[in-house]
């Protein structure tokens, strides 16, 4: 078999094609190892990206776009009062094989049913598996949302909420609604192996899963009986390499054709090489310095405030992303509908931060912890030297700021605990909506493993979102957005850093390739010339 002569070979034998079936072959460097093959389980773009070439999901995004098209479901209609989608299910959709398992049927609507109570049925066989945590079920209110999920027959499915919810097609089109074998599931069980389930994943996508060895590389395979959009190579390759530097010298060398988040200070060299493509769009994105509201002096909407005077945004803009990004003021980046451009933000004054500081009681010198992240996102180049550079900043206005990170998952857990009494993460949107932002400051978010890292939980805020959700009209959800960004901005759980510019570098003779506003990775289409 190809799959067990590619899982035998080198990275270098791949890229140099000594192969004897001659296998076209594209390699992704990528930047880091998924946490596992089961988008439902995870937050990360790193695991999303390891797991998209193997599933669909009954809406999907346009490749490239923002546009909600039809996917597993290739139809749906929807009840007056907006509660009730009924979806009618693609036939003749063949699910992949691995070692120990081959399909004896199509995809129907088990799968469909099996992708929902996994993680809303705390009693379905799998929902405990793997740690068993559903933090984009939750923190995208699914289990207050969907009242029930029914299989009227094979390929007809009914959804019905509990109230309208307008981004629900758009959520549905999101990794965490990722649709896997439920034939599959069912033979792990009676083995008595279903752990391997989320390991050794079983989708309907353009490619299946070979092999994995960790943090080293991934392997793929192109799914000849794929009922979109094929793969245009036979094998796909995610050489996992964390350094951007190291990215590109291998990208340079023709050791991969592809790779992720290029340093702003390569891409001048990048941009002049006749043997690469560096392609850019706006990031609909948002990096931030949340502060923990559930530790003092944090709990003071001054302190917060001060917090965000003290701070030298430009320079961080100016040194870190290198003019590749632009100062933010809220949490959405203003190519998104309803951004508020009557919201000014805080402007640098470390004389105003000082004073607030003091009239807020607090004493200095005051000592945090400043945690930044151990990953290169499009979103923040250089997490490390952003942290440095508030330090240095942190220390004009009486404040010392012992830096901090872990390795990424562990970083992610802990943030989510509230451990920390600040700490630098952010966001590229996943769906186009901006309730895909704002969620990030409700209060279901803030909760002990949620989203929201600030901790902060305000009424105000938290109704407009409730309310938001539940209605079809653009103009009224956007007024509602705005007065959010207003309340935020005054109560300042987080320094927002930037919205940057996303650069994605490849060999010149990649073609097809579509970058996404969302920030993923797609390789269906995509061809090595």
């Amino acid at each position: 078999m190809k799959s067990l002569a590619l899982a035998g070979m080198s990275l270098a034998a791949l890229l140099t094609g000594a192969t004897a079936l001659s296998a076209k072959t594209l390699v992704y460097c990528s930047e880091g190892s998924p946490e596992n093959f089961t988008p439902a389980l995870n937050t990360t773009g790193t695991s999303f990206d390891a797991a998209r070439p193997i599933f669909n999901k009954l809406t999907e995004f346009e490749r490239g776009s923002t546009k909600v098209v039809p996917a597993l479901a290739e139809s749906w209609t929807v009840s007056d009062d907006g509660k009730v989608f009924t979806f009618k299910l693609r036939k003749g959709v063949k699910f992949h094989s691995v070692p120990g398992f081959k399909p004896t049927r199509d995809f129907n609507a088990n799968d469909v049913l099996f992708a929902f109570n996994r993680q809303g049925d705390d009693k379905h066989p799998y929902h405990k598996i793997s740690g068993g945590k559903y933090d984009y079920y939750s923190d995208m209110d699914m289990p207050k949302n969907v009242k029930s999920i029914e299989k009227m027959d094979d390929y007809t499915v009914k959804m019905t909420l509990n109230e309208p919810n307008a981004p629900i097609l758009a959520n549905l089109a999101m990794d965490f609604m990722s649709i896997p074998s439920a034939e599959y599931a069912e033979q792990l069980q009676k083995a008595g192996k279903l752990e391997q389930f989320d390991q050794v994943p079983v989708g309907t996508g353009p490619f299946s899963f070979v092999a994995y060895q960790k943090d080293a590389v991934i392997r793929y395979k192109a799914n000849p009986d794929f009922w979109g959009e094929k793969a245009k190579v036979d094998d796909l390759v995610y050489a996992i390499t964390p350094d951007p530097t190291a990215r590109y010298s291998k990208l340079k060398a023709g050791e991969c054709h592809f790779m992720i988040a290029p340093r702003p200070a390569d891409l001048a060299e990048m941009q002049k090489d006749q043997t690469l493509k560096v392609i850019n769009q706006p990031g609909l994105n948002i990096a931030y310095w949340a502060f923990n509201v559930q530790k003092p002096p944090f709990d003071k909407k001054e302190v917060r405030q001060a917090f965000n005077m003290a701070i030298d945004k430009a320079a961080i803009i100016r040194d870190v992303y290198l003019g590749a990004g632009q100062a933010a003021v809220n949490l959405i980046p203003p190519t998104l509908w309803s951004y508020n451009t009557a919201v000014k933000g805080y402007a640098f004054d470390q004389a105003k931060a000082k004073e607030l500081l003091e009239k807020a009681g607090v004493k200095t010198p005051l000592e945090i912890d400043l945690w930044y992240m151990p990953v290169q996102r499009p979103y923040n180049p250089n997490a490390k030297r952003i942290a440095e550079m508030m330090q240095a900043d942190l220390a004009k206005v009486g404040v010392n700021a012992k830096l901090v990170t872990y390795e990424w998952g562990e970083y992610r857990k802990r943030a989510q605990q509230g451990e920390h009494m600040t700490a630098q993460l952010g966001w590229t949107g996943d769906n186009g909506d901006p309730d895909n932002f704002f969620f990030l400051r409700g209060c279901s978010g803030a909760r002990a493993g949620g989203q929201n890292i600030t901790k902060w939980c305000n009424k105000d805020y938290d109704e407009r979102l409730i309310k938001a959700r539940g209605l079809s009209n653009q103009e009224a959800r956007a007024k509602l957005y705005e007065e959010m960004q207003v309340i935020e901005n005054e109560e300042a759980p987080d320094l927002k850093i930037a919205h940057s510019v996303v650069y994605e570098a490849m060999r010149a003779n990649v073609e097809g390739y579509k970058q996404s506003p969302f920030g993923s990775h797609q390789f269906n289409g995509v061809d090595v010339k």
